[in-house]
């Protein structure tokens, strides 16, 4: 059976790149493995067969004598044909792939450099008052952290020793592990990519060469901070791994329930109860805001629910160029525990109020309540 196109396999053009060739053999490579397809011989084929298209369209050379021979071009028992691949090889590129499928990390001589690993983020949560954050505010916090072990300064080995190159990677940091007709490289599992061992450990840290201890950090509460923003601290998370940069550190802030107020974005709400006579005669009432009181007129006939907005009284945002505002919603409040000359005089008031203009909303009411039942 003649052999398919390389290209066609691949599905890709023939002026393909370099990277088109590498994310679509990737591509097959995950759909058509044999680990993911087992007892199916077709899978398996297919697989082989974007492997050998791969194999040879990743190699300049083969490539070359590939676009200008066909498969002849290729053929090992063709005369002329080069041998060497380009660009450190296909079985770089393929260890490389195949890295990716099997969730291992990019294996690489030089001691384990290529196993080196930024530090782990860290979380902080800070419970704050609703005050401090709109004013804003500095505070310290006391977090664990990692230091170079002074007895061994550092190297993970007991003083007078030393680590030792890994003889499992050679301190390489990766290992190869055959895989059926493939291999693929990963971090080798006896140094965990360092590529060194320490026969004789340091007693104070373990081997690890850090000790853990507790630092103290300044943090700034930018003024307007809302519940569940977060402040980062660069640098402060967990140490990386084999000279890898540090994570960072988040600060989660937290906003106390208020007692008085609500807090939507930038503005403010709260509820102001006021007294049967107070709603009815009108007067001045005393707001609370977070920088002392202010002061509303109430007019004659308020009623219940009504809602006085106080421009520029909420909290400026942490973003906002200028402050919200504060609504103020009335809240009338019926009196409790009345005694019985306090009923009656209620009771004789309420004889006083038959007119319909007195209750407004109770004739609207009654007006649609007949249109309803009609």
């Amino acid at each position: 059976m003649a052999k398919r196109d390389y290209y066609e396999i691949l599905g890709v053009a023939k002026n393909a790149t370099e990277e088109e060739l590498k994310k679509s053999f990737r591509k097959l490579a995950m759909k058509h493995h044999p680990d993911r397809n087992p007892d199916d011989k077709g899978a398996e084929e297919k697989f082989k067969e974007a492997k050998e298209a791969y194999e040879m369209l990743s190699d300049p050379k083969k490539r070359e004598a590939y676009d200008r021979f066909g498969h002849a071009g290729v053929d090992p028992n063709a005369a002329g044909m080069g041998g060497g691949g380009g660009a450190g090889g296909f079985s770089d590129v393929f260890g490389d792939i195949f890295g990716d499928i099997f969730g291992q990390g990019r294996g690489g001589g030089g001691g384990g450099r290529s196993n080196v690993y930024r530090g782990a983020d860290l979380r902080y949560a800070m419970e704050i008052t609703l005050e401090q954050a709109a004013a804003g505010f500095a505070t310290e916090i006391r977090v664990p952290s990692w230091e170079g072990c002074e007895t061994c300064g550092g190297t993970g080995a007991k003083p007078g020793t030393k680590p030792k190159v890994c003889t499992s990677c050679a301190g390489q940091g990766t290992v190869r592990l055959q895989q059926g007709f493939f291999s693929i490289q990963q971090t080798c599992p006896t140094c965990h990519g360092s590529g060194k061992v320490i026969p004789d450990p340091c007693g104070t840290c373990d081997g690890v060469g850090r000790t853990k201890k507790t630092k103290t950090l300044e943090v700034k509460i930018p003024a307007g901070i809302d519940d569940g923003m977060r402040i980062r601290l660069s640098g402060n998370g967990e140490p990386g791994v084999n000279g890898g940069p540090s994570g960072d550190l988040y600060v989660e802030i937290k906003v106390k329930e208020h007692t008085v107020f609500q807090r939507d974005g930038d503005d403010l709400h709260c509820e102001i109860p006021i007294s049967f006579v107070t709603a009815a005669l009108g007067g001045k009432i005393q707001v609370p805001t977070l920088h002392g009181r202010a002061e509303i007129e109430l007019p004659e006939g308020t009623q219940t629910g009504k809602t006085f907005r106080l421009r520029g009284k909420g909290i400026k945002g942490y973003r906002s160029s200028y402050p919200g505002d504060l609504y103020a919603h009335v809240s009338l409040e019926t009196p409790v525990r009345l005694n019985d000359k306090q009923k009656k005089l209620l009771r004789d008031f309420e004889t006083t109020l038959q007119d319909p203009k007195h209750s407004p909303q109770s004739k609207g009411w009654m007006d649609k309540v007949k249109d309803f039942f009609q």
